[in-house]
Protein backbone atom coordinates (compact mmCIF):
# COMPACT_ATOMS: atom_id res chain seq x y z
CA UNK A 1 0.00 0.00 0.00
CA UNK A 2 3.22 1.99 -0.64
CA UNK A 3 2.16 3.44 -3.60
CA UNK A 4 -0.36 5.34 -5.00
CA UNK A 5 -3.63 4.34 -7.18
CA UNK A 6 -4.52 6.78 -9.91
CA UNK A 7 -7.53 7.28 -12.55
CA UNK A 8 -8.18 9.70 -15.27
CA UNK A 9 -11.14 11.19 -15.77
CA UNK A 10 -11.33 12.36 -19.84
CA UNK A 11 -14.37 13.05 -22.16
CA UNK A 12 -13.81 11.49 -25.19
CA UNK A 13 -16.25 10.05 -28.31
CA UNK A 14 -15.80 7.18 -30.36
CA UNK A 15 -16.03 9.32 -33.87
CA UNK A 16 -16.82 5.79 -35.29
CA UNK A 17 -20.27 5.77 -33.62
CA UNK A 18 -21.59 9.09 -34.31
CA UNK A 19 -20.53 8.41 -38.08
CA UNK A 20 -22.56 5.05 -37.87
CA UNK A 21 -25.56 6.98 -35.64
CA UNK A 22 -25.38 9.72 -37.99
CA UNK A 23 -25.62 7.32 -40.91
CA UNK A 24 -28.83 5.45 -39.56
CA UNK A 25 -30.61 8.43 -38.68
CA UNK A 26 -30.32 10.11 -42.62
CA UNK A 27 -31.40 6.53 -43.46
CA UNK A 28 -34.51 7.02 -40.71
CA UNK A 29 -35.03 10.43 -42.69
CA UNK A 30 -34.83 9.20 -45.80
CA UNK A 31 -37.38 6.91 -45.62
CA UNK A 32 -40.03 8.37 -43.12
CA UNK A 33 -43.12 9.63 -44.18
CA UNK A 34 -43.21 12.47 -42.18
CA UNK A 35 -39.82 13.91 -43.76
CA UNK A 36 -41.22 13.77 -47.83
CA UNK A 37 -41.23 16.49 -49.70
CA UNK A 38 -39.36 18.69 -46.83
CA UNK A 39 -35.76 19.03 -47.69
CA UNK A 40 -34.70 17.16 -44.54
CA UNK A 41 -31.25 16.16 -44.31
CA UNK A 42 -27.80 15.54 -42.18
CA UNK A 43 -24.96 15.22 -42.90
CA UNK A 44 -21.50 15.93 -41.96
CA UNK A 45 -19.96 19.59 -42.80
CA UNK A 46 -15.96 18.89 -41.82
CA UNK A 47 -16.09 18.60 -37.73
CA UNK A 48 -19.82 19.87 -37.91
CA UNK A 49 -23.10 18.14 -38.66
CA UNK A 50 -25.78 20.46 -40.60
CA UNK A 51 -29.31 19.36 -40.71
CA UNK A 52 -31.31 21.34 -43.54
CA UNK A 53 -35.22 21.07 -43.67
CA UNK A 54 -37.86 23.36 -44.60
CA UNK A 55 -38.95 24.62 -40.92
CA UNK A 56 -37.71 25.14 -38.05
CA UNK A 57 -40.06 22.37 -36.62
CA UNK A 58 -39.03 19.51 -39.14
CA UNK A 59 -34.98 20.82 -38.49
CA UNK A 60 -35.49 20.38 -34.71
CA UNK A 61 -37.64 16.78 -35.61
CA UNK A 62 -34.27 15.77 -37.39
CA UNK A 63 -32.23 16.74 -34.16
CA UNK A 64 -34.45 14.47 -32.17
CA UNK A 65 -33.70 11.54 -34.51
CA UNK A 66 -30.62 11.88 -34.33
CA UNK A 67 -30.47 12.53 -30.84
CA UNK A 68 -32.07 9.15 -30.61
CA UNK A 69 -29.58 7.21 -32.48
CA UNK A 70 -26.80 8.75 -30.20
CA UNK A 71 -28.55 7.07 -27.17
CA UNK A 72 -29.13 3.58 -28.80
CA UNK A 73 -25.60 3.63 -29.48
CA UNK A 74 -24.32 4.84 -25.70
CA UNK A 75 -23.18 8.40 -26.69
CA UNK A 76 -24.18 10.80 -24.06
CA UNK A 77 -25.91 13.99 -25.35
CA UNK A 78 -23.69 16.04 -23.22
CA UNK A 79 -21.12 15.82 -25.85
CA UNK A 80 -23.47 16.96 -28.24
CA UNK A 81 -23.41 20.74 -28.17
CA UNK A 82 -26.16 22.20 -31.50
CA UNK A 83 -27.44 25.30 -31.77
CA UNK A 84 -30.67 27.05 -32.48
CA UNK A 85 -32.45 26.22 -36.23
CA UNK A 86 -31.18 29.41 -38.59
CA UNK A 87 -33.03 30.72 -41.72
CA UNK A 88 -30.68 30.17 -44.52
CA UNK A 89 -32.00 30.90 -48.03
CA UNK A 90 -35.12 28.85 -48.19
CA UNK A 91 -34.55 26.35 -45.46
CA UNK A 92 -33.77 25.85 -41.92
CA UNK A 93 -29.93 25.18 -40.61
CA UNK A 94 -29.00 23.33 -37.19
CA UNK A 95 -25.34 23.05 -37.01
CA UNK A 96 -23.95 20.63 -33.89
CA UNK A 97 -20.43 19.88 -33.14
CA UNK A 98 -19.12 17.25 -31.00
CA UNK A 99 -17.61 18.08 -27.91
CA UNK A 100 -14.22 16.29 -26.48
CA UNK A 101 -12.14 17.08 -24.01
CA UNK A 102 -12.45 18.56 -20.16
CA UNK A 103 -12.31 22.54 -21.29
CA UNK A 104 -10.64 24.46 -18.14
CA UNK A 105 -13.33 26.01 -16.54
CA UNK A 106 -15.04 22.64 -16.36
CA UNK A 107 -11.59 20.76 -15.18
CA UNK A 108 -11.80 23.37 -12.13
CA UNK A 109 -15.20 22.75 -11.24
CA UNK A 110 -14.32 18.96 -11.27
CA UNK A 111 -11.48 19.39 -9.24
CA UNK A 112 -13.28 21.61 -6.57
CA UNK A 113 -15.48 19.19 -6.16
CA UNK A 114 -13.20 16.48 -5.51
CA UNK A 115 -11.31 18.79 -2.80
CA UNK A 116 -14.96 20.14 -1.06
CA UNK A 117 -16.87 16.62 -1.07
CA UNK A 118 -14.51 13.90 -2.23
CA UNK A 119 -12.49 11.60 0.60
CA UNK A 120 -9.72 13.24 2.15
CA UNK A 121 -5.84 12.63 0.95
CA UNK A 122 -7.32 12.20 -2.73
CA UNK A 123 -5.21 14.64 -5.20
CA UNK A 124 -6.77 15.95 -8.51
CA UNK A 125 -4.49 17.66 -10.92
CA UNK A 126 -5.17 18.69 -14.80
CA UNK A 127 -3.46 17.31 -17.29
CA UNK A 128 -4.46 19.24 -20.63
CA UNK A 129 -7.81 17.99 -21.55
CA UNK A 130 -8.32 15.39 -19.06
CA UNK A 131 -7.75 15.04 -15.09
CA UNK A 132 -5.84 12.39 -12.89
CA UNK A 133 -7.03 11.61 -9.92
CA UNK A 134 -4.94 9.69 -7.23
CA UNK A 135 -5.15 8.94 -3.47
CA UNK A 136 -3.47 6.07 -1.44
CA UNK A 137 -6.68 3.95 -0.56
CA UNK A 138 -8.85 2.46 -3.88
CA UNK A 139 -11.67 2.57 -1.89
CA UNK A 140 -11.22 6.62 -1.99
CA UNK A 141 -11.20 6.51 -5.64
CA UNK A 142 -14.25 4.42 -6.11
CA UNK A 143 -15.77 6.69 -3.89
CA UNK A 144 -14.79 9.88 -5.78
CA UNK A 145 -15.60 7.94 -9.36
CA UNK A 146 -19.65 7.46 -7.31
CA UNK A 147 -19.54 10.82 -6.47
CA UNK A 148 -18.79 12.12 -9.92
CA UNK A 149 -21.13 9.88 -11.70
CA UNK A 150 -23.64 11.15 -9.19
CA UNK A 151 -22.64 14.99 -9.76
CA UNK A 152 -24.93 16.98 -12.18
CA UNK A 153 -22.12 18.26 -15.18
CA UNK A 154 -22.29 19.58 -18.41
CA UNK A 155 -19.58 17.44 -19.61
CA UNK A 156 -19.94 13.56 -20.62
CA UNK A 157 -17.40 11.87 -18.15
CA UNK A 158 -15.18 8.63 -18.66
CA UNK A 159 -12.80 7.07 -16.43
CA UNK A 160 -9.86 5.08 -17.88
CA UNK A 161 -6.41 3.97 -16.72
CA UNK A 162 -7.61 2.81 -13.42
CA UNK A 163 -4.42 1.30 -11.37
Amino acid sequence: MASESSFDVVSKVDRQEVDNALNQAAKEISQRYDFKNVGASIAWSGEKIVMTANSEERVKAVLDVFETKLVKRGISLKSLDSGDPKPSGKEYRLEAAVKEGIATDEAKKITKLIRDEGPKGVKAQIQGEELRVSAKSRDDLQAVIAMLKQADLDVALQFVNYR
